[in-house]
């Protein structure tokens, strides 16, 4: 293995660690009694088949973008606007007899999918709301326009369905203090810190950091989304104790914030390696429960760190 820089903290395996945490991964060939907290590694559309109907509480579905990647050696290549319309179709087929009729449902994509994304979701679930977050990696273009931001459609089963606002406000700095007419603060309040207001979160996120080889978070999956961001999703939409399921989990941000925050959740991911990496994440977050950005019940942002008591 490669000797990292003195600064990079991307979480990596040996093959020794790999041998170890291959043993506490599901595949299909085991025999299980409880999807409690599990890893499962394999096709999505074989474990899907085998979890309980009705269980799951809150899904977050990040399936490839339609776009040519490389995960973990697989290729993805681009198809058109049809054919990837059909394959995010399959995949709501599938997981929705999974939802309990109180659930919520966020799917990532980027500008090019979310035409496909809300054409789906639209005659499956109530459509709530479209949010982009800004994603400030990525080459820029020479001849159109840089593409730094993604899309995140959060619908619902139906009219009954949580939501706790007041677990994910942002705390912005105050530019402009107001007081009223006997020097009170406005709606902010004022610390030995700065001048702090809580506020209500809206459909655009400007604080989402991409993990990155600093942060103790970082893996080399390549598009993986960070803690902060699932940290929103999760608190805003379940509660604890609530199963969460990920059905494309990648490196595992999903189940490691969700074991985190007091939620169940379901991790299922072809990909050996990066079972291997959420395995490793979710022993991690047994002693460390820090959510780069989240903290003391609100999101900070960028560039805070040092606020953050």
């Amino acid at each position: 293995m490669t000797k990292k820089a003195k600064m990079n903290r991307t979480i990596t395996l040996s093959e020794e660690e790999k041998k170890t945490l291959l043993k506490s991964i599901i595949t299909p060939d085991d025999l299980i009694t409880s999807f409690d907290n599990v890893i499962l590694r394999g096709d999505m559309f074989d474990w899907i088949k085998k979890i309980p109907l009705e269980s799951v509480d809150l899904l977050f579905l990040d399936p490839p973008y339609n776009l040519y990647k490389i995960f973990d050696g697989k290729k993805f290549g681009k198809t058109g606007v049809e054919d990837y319309t059909c394959y995010l179709e399959s995949i709501i087929n599938t997981v929705k007899p999974l939802l309990k009729s109180t659930a919520s449902i966020y799917v990532c994509g980027d500008w090019f999918t979310s035409i496909s994304i809300y054409n789906v979701i639209s005659k499956h679930f109530i459509v709530r709301n479209r949010i982009t977050w800004e994603r400030e990696k990525g080459r820029g273009a020479k001849t159109n326009w840089k593409n730094s931001s993604e899309d995140i459609w959060f619908c619902t089963v139906s009219n009954n369905y949580v939501f706790n606002v007041d677990d994910v406000k942002k705390r912005k700095k105050v530019i402009a203090p107001h007081t009223d007419e006997k020097g009170i603060p406005r709606d902010w309040e004022k610390t030995e810190l700065g001048n702090f207001r809580n506020t209500y979160p809206s459909n655009l996120w400007t604080d989402i950091t991409v993990p990155f080889w600093s942060m103790p978070e970082n893996t080399d999956h390549p598009t993986q989304k960070s803690e902060k961001l699932l940290a929103r999703i999760i608190l805003a939409s379940s509660n604890k104790g609530d199963m969460v399921l990920d059905p494309f989990s990648g490196s595992g941000t999903t189940a490691v914030v969700a074991k985190k925050l007091g939620r169940k959740y379901i991790g299922i991911e072809i990909s050996e390696d990066y079972c291997c990496l959420s395995v490793k994440r979710l022993m991690i977050a047994d002693k460390d429960k820090n959510i780069q950005g989240y903290s003391n019940g609100v999101f900070w942002d960028r560039n805070t760190g040092s606020l953050q008591k």
